[in-house]
């Protein structure tokens, strides 16, 4: 399962029921995660929306301002995919916070794959109050959240107090993210599969050691060598 594809509406131009707003958010997130927010010009848009450029001013500010929404819009959706893939990978917290990367490789195995639509935007973007960096944040935010929960709810399950879980959570984001990043540039979509990998090992290393020995287990432990090395300076010093 990969994330609800965006509508060419180039190609569905007279679809009647789809007004011109939708039409144009349609168009300007599919041109611009395809191409680019500097790549793709208004015009561009308003021709695959099929709608006139006065309906652009409109309903938006400016260019900006569309690129937003378009990202808010796709932010919504993108987030129902996410959670109801990762949520049907497993009963428990431990098998939905490793199936998320499952969920992520069959993204990244989807025509029309080309990375995460905020981490790409934020890098066009420089000021970190534009509003398209304000939705690219709120995104991972949002992700960030949903991860935490997981997090949490294999906290209370392992016996791990919430620090650890708040930790596990920003950890796990970083791996989702890198996952992201080098399947698009490698074109590799097992990315996912080492960062799952890496999980699981973040996982076993957070998680409390079941049998682990005390210290009075680990004296009762140790090697009894010393009484055959007593037996043998008494054998030395008989022959002195």
């Amino acid at each position: 399962m990969s994330p609800p594809a965006v509508t060419n509406t180039e190609a569905n131009a007279d679809a009647p029921q789809a007004d011109a707003r939708e039409r144009l958010l349609e168009a300007a997130e599919a041109l611009i995660y395809a191409g680019g927010i500097h790549a793709t010009g208004v015009d561009a848009i308003v021709r695959a929306a099929g709608a006139a450029r006065k309906s652009f001013y409109t309903y938006f500010e400016s260019k900006d301002a569309l690129v937003a929404a378009a990202l808010s819009r796709r932010d919504e959706r993108w987030m129902r995919w996410f959670v109801a893939g990762t949520l049907a990978r497993g009963r428990t917290p431990q098998a939905r916070l490793v199936g998320m990367f499952d969920v992520l490789r069959e993204w990244f195995t989807s025509e029309g794959f080309h990375g995460c639509a905020f981490l790409n935007a934020a890098g066009e973007i420089a000021s970190p109050a534009d509003p398209v960096r304000v939705v690219a944040r709120e995104h991972k935010e949002r992700l960030l959240d949903f991860v935490r929960e997981q997090s949490e709810a294999w906290a209370a399950i392992v016996g791990v107090d919430r620090r650890i879980a708040a930790r596990l959570a920003r950890q796990w984001l970083i791996l989702i993210d890198g996952a992201i990043g080098v399947a698009l540039v490698s074109g590799d979509a097992d990315a996912a599969l080492d960062a799952r990998a890496a999980g699981r090992s973040l996982l076993d290393a957070l998680a409390p050691k079941s049998g682990s020995d005390s210290p009075s287990q680990s004296q009762n432990r140790s090697p009894s060598r010393a009484p055959p090395r007593r037996a043998a300076q008494r054998k030395e010093q008989d022959h002195e």
